[in-house]
C-alpha cells in the first residue's frame, strides 16, 4: 500500500481551483516573475521543478537538463505536461545529482515537509540551489486562511482562501534552511494586498503592494527563498610519522655540524699553542 505525499487528491484539485481566482491567478503573476530572475543566472547540468505546471520556473534557466515533475494526485496539465511523477519526500535521484532544485509550494502540500527538505539537501549538489515558494502566515492571506479554517470548523464553506493544511513562516523555514546546511542568498516578499474573491475588489486594493514593498516588506502574502547547499571541506592530513622523522633528521644533521664546527675550533687552538 503506497502513502501519497498529499494529505488528499481533494486538496490539490481545490488547490489548482483557488489558482484560478483574482488572487491565485495574482500570485502566479508575482511568482512567475520572480523565479524568472532569480534562477537566470544560475548554473549547472541538470534542474527539476516539483510540481505546478502553472509556473515556468525554469524558462529562464539555461541548465542542458531539465524536468517538470509532478505528484501522481495533481492533475495532469494540458498544456504542459510533466516528463514524470514523484514524491517530494522520496525523490528519484541519487545523491549529490541535481544542480537546481525548485519547489512552488511543494511544502505547505507535503505530508511531512521536514522530510521534504532533507530529500531536497540529499539530492543536491554541494554548492546546488533549492529555490522555495510559500504563503506567509503573518500577513492578511494568513489571516484569510486562518478563518477560513475557523469557518469551516463551524459548517461554514463561504470564505475563499489557498486550501492549504498549514502555511509555513518565513523564519521558520529558514531554521529548518539552517539546520540542513543551507545557506539563504535570496529573500523577496509580495502579495500584500488581501486575497478578496472578487476582482473588482480585489483590484481596489492595489495600492497596498505599493505601499506594503516599502513599509511592511515582510508582511507580504507570499515569499520566495533561494538558498545553496553548504558542505563543509576537509583538511588532508599527512602521516605524523613522515612529518617526526623529517624533523629528526634535520635534528642530526644540525648537531652533526655543531660537532664537527666545535672539533674545528679545538684543533685549532691545540695548533696555536703548539707554536707558540
Amino acid at each position: 500500500m503506497t502513502h501519497p505525499i498529499i494529505k488528499g487528491g481533494s486538496l490539490m484539485l481545490d488547490w489548482h481551483e483557488w489558482l484560478s481566482s483574482p488572487a491565485g491567478s495574482y500570485l502566479l503573476q508575482w511568482e512567475q516573475a520572480q523565479l524568472d530572475n532569480m534562477v537566470a543566472d544560475i548554473f549547472g547540468y541538470h534542474a527539476v521543478q516539483l510540481g505546478m505546471p502553472e509556473l515556468e520556473a525554469l524558462r529562464t534557466n539555461r541548465m542542458p537538463h531539465q524536468w517538470l515533475a509532478s505528484s501522481e494526485l495533481e492533475p495532469a496539465s494540458e498544456t504542459k505536461p510533466s516528463n514524470f511523477a514523484a514524491h517530494s519526500v522520496a525523490l528519484p535521484f541519487q545523491a549529490d545529482s541535481l544542480d537546481l532544485l525548485v519547489m512552488p509550494h511543494t511544502l505547505e502540500l507535503s505530508l511531512d515537509a521536514h522530510i521534504s527538505l532533507r530529500e531536497a539537501q540529499r539530492v543536491l549538489v554541494p554548492e546546488g540551489h533549492l529555490v522555495i515558494t510559500g504563503l506567509n502566515p503573518t500577513s492578511l492571506w494568513g489571516w484569510r486562511h486562518k478563518r477560513a479554517q475557523w469557518y469551516q470548523k463551524w459548517g461554514y464553506e463561504g470564505l475563499s482562501a489557498p486550501p492549504c493544511e498549514e502555511m509555513i513562516g518565513y523564519w521558520r523555514l529558514r531554521d529548518w534552511l539552517r539546520l540542513l546546511g543551507f545557506e539563504v542568498r535570496v529573500s523577496q516578499f509580495g502579495c500584500w494586498r488581501p486575497a478578496l474573491e472578487k476582482a473588482k475588489w480585489f483590484q481596489r486594493w492595489a495600492w497596498m503592494d505599493r505601499v506594503g514593498a516599502q513599509w511592511w516588506p515582510i508582511l507580504g502574502g507570499a515569499y520566495v527563498i533561494v538558498a545553496v547547499k553548504k558542505v563543509h571541506g576537509g583538511r588532508i592530513l599527512g602521516a605524523r610519522w613522515k612529518t617526526q622523522r623529517a624533523q629528526s633528521k634535520a635534528a642530526i644533521g644540525v648537531a652533526q655540524r655543531h660537532i664537527k664546527a666545535s672539533g674545528d675550533n679545538s684543533l685549532q687552538r691545540k695548533n696555536e699553542c703548539e707554536s707558540r
